[in-house]
């Protein structure tokens, strides 16, 4: 079944602000709270145990953590030991991370596609509880194991953009996020992508895809806001704006070109508790 999520954006919060945030999205009915890792604000895996902690029943996702920024087994630690705690319900996200703040900290490769196809399978490796080795050209691991894996390993997603690395992401993750700012057309294409990389692995990849959006008789104006001085001529078909119902209607949209989850998020005014009932009442029309 289709799902909507919504983000809490750690650049205009700060950290504890989080705990009454995952409360008043599962309080308004949301099932996912989304959040991601940029340099150098939040850390995705106290932000998200946090969340967690919070909460009974909300699934919180990380859209993304830059894999450059840690060692695989550290990333394997971090998600088995927020699973264990939390079991069913962490959706953990990685990807290339921006190129140069990747190059501030020592951390940027040369070949982030390359990084990725050896990052991803050894991470779902070491979550799935098997004993790794593999000598590559950014992953190098000798007889690792967890010693305390997930009883069920969550899905692994990966972030892309470009169609070498959505057909890559297809091929060796779980998910795929995508980024916001996209026409249902390009999330088409996109979707399109990541299924062609998937090829015939058993199942179906989930697809989860950021929507700008606002809610509100000026939403429109608002949600063009968030894309600058020279927003493109077709701004208006990259958001979804107005009414809860009209909202719906849009992410159904998204829905219909093949995504799985509508993370909705939110401009710079709104204020999260109003977004995320808004947000929860889109979630109840589509389901």
């Amino acid at each position: 079944m289709a799902r909507i999520g919504a983000i809490f954006v750690p650049h205009w919060y700060p950290p504890e602000d989080l705990p009454a945030a995952a409360r008043a999205a599962e309080e308004a009915g949301l099932g996912e709270l989304w959040l991601w890792e940029d340099c150098f604000v939040h850390s995705a895996y106290a932000a998200v145990t946090a969340a967690l902690a919070a909460t009974s029943s909300l699934r919180v996702g990380i859209g993304i953590s830059p894999m450059p920024m840690r060692n695989v087994a550290t990333s394997a630690m971090e998600i088995a030991t927020v699973e264990r705690l939390f079991p069913g319900r962490l959706l953990p996200g990685i990807g290339h991370g921006v190129q140069s703040w990747m190059g501030q900290i020592g951390a940027r490769v040369a070949s982030p596609l390359t990084l990725m196809r050896e990052y991803v399978p050894a991470l779902r490796s070491l979550l799935a509880g098997e004993t790794v080795s593999v000598s590559g050209r950014y992953v190098s691991l000798s007889d690792v194991s967890l010693g305390w894996p997930p009883a069920v390993p969550p899905l692994v997603y990966a972030a892309a953009e470009g169609p070498k690395t959505l057909a890559l992401a297809g091929e060796v993750a779980d998910g795929v996020v995508l980024d916001s700012r996209h026409t249902v057309d390009e999330i088409a294409r996109a979707v399109d992508a990541v299924r062609s990389g998937w090829g015939a692995r058993a199942g179906s990849p989930d697809i989860v895809a950021y929507v700008q959006t606002a809610f509100g008789a000026d939403a429109a104006a608002r949600a063009r806001v968030a894309f600058g001085d020279e927003p493109p001529a077709d701004v208006d078909e990259r958001s979804l704006t107005g009414s809860v119902e009209d909202v719906a209607h849009g992410a159904q949209a998204f829905i219909d070109a093949g995504v799985d989850a509508v993370v909705l998020l939110p401009t710079r005014d709104a204020e999260p508790a109003s977004f995320f009932r808004d947000a929860g009442a889109v979630a109840r029309l589509i389901a």
